[in-house]
């Protein structure tokens, strides 16, 4: 792109700076032995052809001067910004350039100048040339410098602390060297030009080694080439062009021709300094934009600019007629140094400033372009944009200053834009501002009404109902009562959905458009609380329509399982059949704003009659993947009353409720019981297979023991619907077994006694006395009992359940039984009896001569002296050799073998295991003789009492209780 298509701004202002003496003589800056300037960390650094250097202020004062060299020039200079060092070149073509490192806040004891940390000298091969470029980096690490001859020689080390550096020449061209820069990153790359080409060298890194890259075919002159450290990239300025470098090649590039002295960044700007150029030269028409003038002398100057290369305009441009001897920055200024010593400042105007200029040429897509890169905030930049939508409006591009005024929607005042609007030609422009005005949540109720009478004055159904769908601030509950009494009652239930209106939704879909299917499915899609609410209050007539569906959302909501369903679509707004605004004269008469002068009638409303289709089909649902949301269950009882006349439904909800873990125990009994008088109330209504199949239902519901009904309501309700099954299972589960025996037998159900006795007689033996009772009761009985006579007197006779006296005396109570039926009984009875006194007489008689034979072998062992015959111990089986001990139990021992201390009794080895059981025995019967309650339940537990008592008196529990003397 040309620079001659650029537009030109005044955006510096220009100051010459008064320099001030030096001790009598002229400043510094404006001296013939003046040879390089830098800048940095406050101050200007000046280098003379003198070997000396001097710093000066902000005010251009020398606060200081050292000497660097005895006798050689200060060519080049490179002040570490935000650092106290300095760089310094000295040269002469006699001997090798020197480089020097000085510590600014250090000085030296013997000098009093700076201190120098290290000292080095520049090898260009054995060849005399001079140094032409030099570039270091900012940690000091590497440094470059070119030569004249073509030579690069790269400088690596701790200069600062002087721990040595290597040097290398690492390019040599035949080309002279015009300038080097250094490019930092992960891989370090240095820069070269020369006066015919543009090259690239990485020198630490990846890559490092390898041959220079070339990037340009064409080179520039001394301080034509400069990095642009925001970006990395470097800026080469040629006779014909401005052009960009990056480390792959060639950037952009603007059209600037004439011949380039220097090169420079100042911020966002490029500093271009172009010499003077030859009279007879024609002149040209980018000289024609920069210069302005038509004097005939402007050819002989030297012409400076900045430019914008983002922005791509020039900032400031001005032709000078002296030379340009430097250009650097500091304090937020740029400085020009020219030939002659006069010193120029260049700063920068306000912002503010600049944008006001480009105002009043009208330039307002630069200025919002430039606030923009100035990081200004949004409500500066929407100024800018209302301003250009102004120049616009006025130009009577309508449609573009639309676009202005829609981006600066947030801080403008809705009344000034819509005001420009009011024409009925504009009302498009005036809707798509209403409308963002509604997506921003700035518009009012006033608003809303402004744009649905656009709307009706378009006749536009489509965006009519778009609006509906996602405005939000217009007075809904108007809206909705006006669709339900139009039978509009899509339109209301979508708005009230968009606002949340669940519980009026719901009331929509039953009361108005008896869309029950489609009411259950919403009340689904709701949060636990407010779905709770919704179904308890038309349990019943949803029940009625949809009864499947509605039991399992009962289900779900008190099995703690509920959670909301989410749909995949919205339905579609219908529009009615007539409806409609009339044609309107001037839409201005329908806008009750604030800014209007009069306000005139309210906007037309809307009338139809259709009612919208009734769709019971399902809609398509998308059950959400997510957590059971946590919520109060309510108790179960609290719907019993919602399933009234609907028996089969409620029957599935109990059932489903009882499935549930961790049920509580006060919900438990009302769902079993509950669902227990349902069994039979069904069953009561039921006849044959079908009224076993409910009663086997209630049966099971309570044949369990981890039924919790209470039993009086079970046989409450098992009288009330003649369920005799219930009675018995309750008085079961009880344990009144004889209870149910003896309901068999008031009813002289024989079979029924038979089978309880059967059933419970091995847990309840005292059945078997009233069967014998029952049985022999009447012929008819004792006939249709048969054997079962004999088996009852057989298992009293076996469990000594009666004494035959009793029998007898049960028999003997009517002329029922008689002799014959017992005769077996008895003699059984007898011959059992003889062989037990028989039996009885023979243990006495050996119990007898057992205790006379211990009484006498007591005895002989107390009166009669016991004779020792053996002749070896019974533990080591040696020879018994004195001293020997002897037992009555006729076992002799060698008292050694008996480890036994003087003192301790002394007990027969052999015997003592045997004698130590006697002894617990006797120790377990004196015990036992002191705890009367072992006695009495053995007594209460036994069948044979008299042995249970005989035993235990051989224990000593009838013994008296020593006395103590």
């Amino acid at each position: 792109m040309a620079l001659t298509s650029w537009k030109i701004f005044s955006f510096f202002d220009v100051n010459q700076v008064n320099l001030p003496e030096n001790e009598g003589r002229p400043s510094i800056l404006d001296s013939n032995d003046l040879t390089c300037v830098c800048s940095g960390s406050e101050s200007i650094f000046v280098g003379t052809s003198d070997g000396h250097v001097h710093i000066l202020s902000q005010a251009f004062k020398v606060v200081r001067s050292f000497k660097v060299h005895e006798s050689d020039p200060v060519t080049h200079m490179i002040q570490v910004n935000g650092t106290a060092l300095l760089v310094t070149v000295t040269e002469d073509l006699s001997n090798d350039p020197l480089l020097q490192v000085w510590a600014l806040d250090k000085t030296d004891k013997k000098s009093g100048a700076p201190k120098c940390l290290s000292t080095l000298a520049i090898h260009n091969g054995k060849k005399q040339f001079p140094v032409s470029a030099f570039a270091a980096l900012e940690d000091l690490s590497q440094l470059a410098i070119g030569f004249a001859n073509g030579s690069v020689s790269v400088v690596r080390g701790d200069l600062i602390h002087d721990r040595g550096a290597k040097q290398r020449i690492v390019f040599e061209s035949d080309e002279p060297i015009t300038n080097v820069e250094f490019r930092k990153g992960p891989i370090t790359t240095l820069y070269l030009a020369t006066t015919g080409r543009i090259l690239t060298l990485t020198i630490s890194g990846r890559g490092q080694g390898q041959p220079a890259k070339p990037l340009a075919d064409s080179g520039c002159g001394v301080g034509c080439m400069t990095i642009d450290k925001s970006n990395g990239d470097m800026i080469v300025a040629r006779d014909d062009a401005i052009y960009h470098y990056g480390v792959n090649g060639r950037g952009p590039s603007y059209a600037y021709e004439g011949p380039k002295q220097l090169i420079s960044i100042f911020d966002e700007y490029v500093a271009i300094v172009s010499p003077p150029k030859s009279v007879s030269k024609k002149r040209s028409d980018t000289l024609r934009n920069f210069g302005g003038s038509n004097a005939e002398d402007i050819y002989n100057t030297t012409t400076f600019a900045l430019l914008d290369t983002d922005l791509k305009f020039i900032a400031h441009t001005e032709s000078l007629i002296s030379s340009i001897k430097s250009v650097f920055s500091e304090w937020g200024d740029l400085f020009i140094l020219t030939v002659d010593g006069k010193l120029y400042r260049y700063h920068e105007k306000t912002l503010q400033q600049r944008l006001e200029i480009l105002y009043s040429r009208n330039l307002y897509v630069l200025a919002i372009n430039l606030a923009q890169t100035a990081g200004l905030d949004t409500p500066q930049r929407n100024i800018i944009l209302r301003k250009y939508g102004d120049h616009l409006y006025q130009k009577g591009d309508f449609d573009l200053a639309m676009q202005q005024y829609l981006k600066a929607i947030d801080n403008t005042e809705p009344s000034q834009v819509i005001r420009k609007f009011l024409d009925t030609q504009r009302i498009h422009n005036l809707i798509q501002y209403l409308e963002e005005l509604h997506e921003h949540d700035k518009a009012t109720v006033d608003h809303t009404t402004l744009l649905l009478n656009c709307y009706a004055k378009l006749k536009d159904t489509e965006k009519l109902e778009t609006f509906i769908k996602s405005g939000n601030n217009f007075d809904f509950d108007t809206a909705i009562t006006m669709c339900r009494q139009g039978g509009y009652y899509d339109q209301a239930v979508f708005l009230a959905k968009k606002h949340g209106q669940h519980d009026l939704v719901i009331d929509i879909l039953v009361e108005d458009s008896k869309n029950y299917g489609e009411a259950l499915r919403y009340i689904w899609r709701l949060e636990p609380s407010t779905a709770y609410s919704n179904l308890m209050k038309y349990a019943r007539v949803l029940l009625e329509h949809c009864p499947k569906d509605t039991t399992q959302l009962f289900v779900d909501y008190y099995t703690g399982n509920y959670k909301a369903r989410s749909e995949t679509s919205i339905p579609t707004i219908l529009e009615p059949m007539n409806g409609g605004g009339g044609p309107l004269s001037n839409l201005s008469n329908f806008i009750p704003l604030p800014y209007r002068q009069t306000s005139t009638a309210p906007s037309p409303g809307t009338t139809g009659n259709q009612k919208s289709a009734q769709n019971d089909a399902d809609a398509a649902q998308a059950e959400a993947i997510q957590t059971i949301p946590d919520y109060n269950v309510p108790k179960p009882r609290t719907a019993f009353s919602a399933f009234v006349d609907h028996p089969d439904e409620f029957i599935s909800f109990l059932e489903s409720c009882l499935r549930q873990e961790h049920i509580d125990e006060s919900d438990k009994v009302d769902l079993h019981t509950t669902l227990f008088e349902m069994y039979l109330e069904i069953a009561s209504h039921k006849t044959g297979t079908e009224k076993g199949r409910w009663e086997a239902k209630a049966k099971g519901l309570i044949d369990s023991q981890q039924v919790p009904i209470d039993a009086s309501n079970v046989l409450l309700l098992s009288h009330l619907s003649n369920f005799q099954d219930g009675t018995i299972l309750v008085r079961e589960q009880q344990g009144l077994r004889f209870d149910i025996f003896r309901s068999y037998t008031s009813a002289k159900d024989t079979a029924g006694a038979i089978k309880a006795l059967r059933k419970y007689g091995p847990e309840e033996p005292e059945l078997y006395p009233a069967a014998l009772a029952f049985f022999t009761s009447s012929p008819r009985i004792l006939e249709e009992a048969g054997q079962e006579v004999d088996i009852v007197l057989k298992k009293i006779d076996e469990d000594g359940l009666m004494a035959p006296l009793q029998v007898i005396q049960t028999l003997s109570q009517n002329d029922v039984a008689t002799i014959g039926m017992i005769k077996k009984y008895l003699n059984d009875t007898l011959e059992k009896e003889r062989k037990e006194i028989s039996n009885n007489h023979r243990l006495i008689e050996s119990y007898r001569s057992e205790t006379e034979a211990k009484r006498k072998e007591i005895d002989e062992l107390a009166t009669k002296p016991a004779v020792f015959q053996s002749r070896r111990c019974s533990s080591c089986g040696a020879g018994l050799d004195l001293p020997t001990v002897h037992f009555l139990c006729k076992h002799s021992f060698h008292q050694r073998c008996l480890n036994q201390n003087d003192g301790d009794d002394v007990e027969c080895p052999i015997c003592s295991k045997q004698n130590a059981t006697l002894r617990a025995i006797r120790r377990a019967q004196e015990d036992s003789a002191a705890r009367h309650d072992m006695f009495q339940d053995a007594l209460q537990r036994s069948r044979d009492k008299f042995g249970t008592i005989s035993e235990f008196f051989g224990r000593g529990v009838m013994s008296a209780a020593p006395t103590s003397e």
